[in-house]
């Protein structure tokens, strides 16, 4: 558990996975395992299911960037860059005094 912010509190993804298995693998009761933990048994089930969908790619929390996410912040410094580039050629194919160009 990370901490607690305003109401609500924050688990982070080993946790959620450790309460997760504590059910599928252990064979423990949903609503034992919420209880011991100090959780609603309705969060510890939507885990489950998250998890079991998602698997090891379930419960992605802050500082974990989504594929979509890191692929955006790409296209947006792609952009930049090409932005930049051309500026440069605007400024090196204007012709000089005598003519030509740089």
């Amino acid at each position: 558990m990370e901490g607690e912010t305003g109401k609500y509190k924050r688990f982070d993804k080993n946790f959620k996975i450790s309460a997760v298995k504590m059910v599928t693998e252990g064979g423990e009761k949903a609503s034992e395992v919420a209880r011991s933990l100090g959780i609603h048994p309705n969060q510890l089930y939507s885990w489950k299911a998250k998890y079991a969908t998602q698997g090891e790619k379930a419960f992605v929390g802050k500082g974990n960037l989504t594929e979509m996410a890191t692929l955006r912040k790409k296209l947006r410094i792609t952009e930049m860059e090409l932005e930049i580039l051309k500026k440069a050629l605007g400024i090196f194919s204007k012709p000089t005094e005598n003519g030509s160009s740089l």
